[in-house]
């Protein structure tokens, strides 16, 4: 059973499903066609849904629970589905400007081949949090901005920018242009991310769950730095690492 505040949005397929995804796409300004909810519902954040529909002018339709499982695609849907325009990726220089307007140095968040949903979708919800311009992906032995990726960032994915590239080398070099500094999250980093400065623009490069950064990624990082730990366990999940690292980065900043 779906809990009142979870939520599905299928981002590729054109469509949010539950109330709180729903939410999220309204309060992020996403292109929301229409919204369909069960007949007769009317309660709880629904009345907040339809009262922000109807501010939007956004149309919205009573449908029986067949037509809401054909458009979910399944009954976990909390009787609210909403159907929207594609979402594009953005691009690094996109994410570039969001600091630029925000007159921040930037700081980005870089995925090397990430292939766990839950992970990214809990690295994108830190990130927005923690106030990142940006999340890079990659296109290739990578997970997407799916369905479950967007549950588990919480509807994180409508109000942060992410951008999924062919290569992540080359995106770190055009963030090295712009003069942002590179660190990777490493077990065997030299310098402790405690005793890190994170000066300037900063870019937070994550690897992958089970082989961490690739060789390549890792040889193009300025600084590779580790979480000192003192249990018994060698290594952290993807996500509690890079959400240790970047309120350590938010310290810094003194925000």
């Amino acid at each position: 059973m779906e809990r009142e505040d979870g939520g599905v949005a299928r981002q590729n397929e054109g469509v949010a499903v539950g109330r709180n995804a729903v939410l999220e796409a309204l309060k992020s300004g996403a292109q929301v066609e229409k919204i369909y909810i069960a007949r007769g519902e009317r309660q709880g954040s629904v009345v907040r849904l339809l009262a922000m529909a109807r501010e939007q002018k956004i149309p919205v339709s009573e449908a029986d629970r067949v037509k809401l499982n054909h458009l979910a695609g399944s009954e976990a849907h909390q009787g609210v589905v909403a159907v929207l325009r594609p979402v594009e990726y953005a691009t690094i220089e996109q994410i570039l400007d969001i600091a630029r307007q925000r007159g921040e140095p930037p700081f980005v968040i870089l995925c090397d081949r990430l292939e766990d949903p839950h992970n990214l979708g809990a690295i994108l919800r830190t990130a927005e949090v923690a106030g990142a311009h940006g999340v890079i992906i990659t296109k290739h032995q990578s997970v997407g901005l799916t369905p479950a990726v967007t549950k588990a960032s919480a509807g994180a994915v409508f109000h942060l920018a992410v951008a999924r590239e062919t290569n992540l080398v080359r995106a770190m070099e055009q963030l090295k242009q712009a003069g942002v500094w590179l660190y990777g999250t490493d077990m065997a980093g030299a310098d402790s991310l405690f005793e890190t400065a994170f000066e300037g623009g900063v870019g937070l490069v994550v690897g992958s769950e089970g082989e961490g950064m690739s060789r390549l990624v890792r040889e193009h990082c300025d600084f590779l730095v580790r979480i000192p730990m003192r249990g018994r366990v060698g290594s952290l999940n993807a996500s509690v690492a890079a959400g240790i690292a970047m309120f350590e980065v938010l310290r810094r900043r003194g925000l």
